[in-house]
């Protein structure tokens, strides 16, 4: 159950990439940390081996599953709130627009969008009778500026801002901050997909010459979780190398 003085964290797909790193990063800072991930067990079980981080297993689509994992984190925590929850879960999806299915569209916007809004939800209503806590969405560059191909992620990711954006306004006065992350091109299972070529041929879009790490990413999480940017919400955060400025 841990010491109450110690902060709490919920990170939403934390089995793998930048959620996993993420996780890391909360551990290693002395935060009382848990996690959802959505089926790899096995990549979960080491995660929580090595960060001594709660895994609950839980698809962000299932909105009553959702509900009652973060009220799980809770109780485990024996906190009254959570102090910060990480909105990371997300898909992807590459194609062409004119092709995307009924079925694609409907998964990606109840994964990257929905899977977001109803954790922000089902975490706020502690947190405002507490007057404080921090949401940090994870949305990504591609939200920002628009990626050929990814026209319907870059949409889910998108609506991530606007989302976040509102809503710092809306929960402000109760002390309750949202920030968003957009991280640009990281090396993580997601964008293992693309072959080398396409590979190098962002990386040569990158000022700083490489491919961003999962751990880029969490170090910029932390930073928004915690005390040290009490006066920032509401802000959108890009972690790309400079690839979009």
């Amino acid at each position: 159950m841990g010491n109450h003085m110690e902060k709490t964290v919920l990170v939403t797909g934390g089995s793998r990439g930048i959620g996993a790193a993420t996780v890391k990063k909360f551990a290693k800072d002395g935060w009382q940390v848990a996690f959802l991930y959505k089926e790899q067990d096995e990549a979960a079980a080491a995660v929580a081996e090595e960060t001594g981080a709660l895994p609950i297993k839980c698809d962000v689509i299932d909105r009553e599953q959702l509900r009652q994992s973060i009220k799980a984190a809770r109780v485990y925590f024996g906190a009254r709130s959570l102090d910060a929850v990480i909105c990371n879960a997300g898909i992807s999806s590459s194609g062409l627009f004119t092709d995307l299915t009924d079925e694609d569209w409907e998964l990606l916007m109840k994964t990257n969008l929905e899977g977001a809004m109803y954790t922000a939800k089902y975490a706020l209503p502690e947190m405002i009778s507490e007057g404080k806590g921090s949401i940090i969405l994870v949305s990504s560059m591609w939200g920002e500026t628009g990626g050929s191909y990814e026209v319907a992620y870059s949409a889910t990711k998108a609506a991530l801002v606007g989302f976040g954006k509102a809503l710092a306004k809306e929960v402000g006065p109760s002390g309750v901050r949202i920030n968003v992350v957009t991280p640009g091109v990281i090396d993580t299972d997601m964008c293992r997909g693309y072959d080398s070529q396409i590979i190098d041929g962002l990386i040569e879009e990158v000022p700083l010459g490489r491919i961003g790490m999962g751990e880029d990413i969490a170090r910029a999480i932390a930073f928004l979780a915690g005390d040290e940017s009490s006066y920032i919400t509401g802000q959108v955060l890009g972690v790309n190398g400079g690839f979009y400025i």
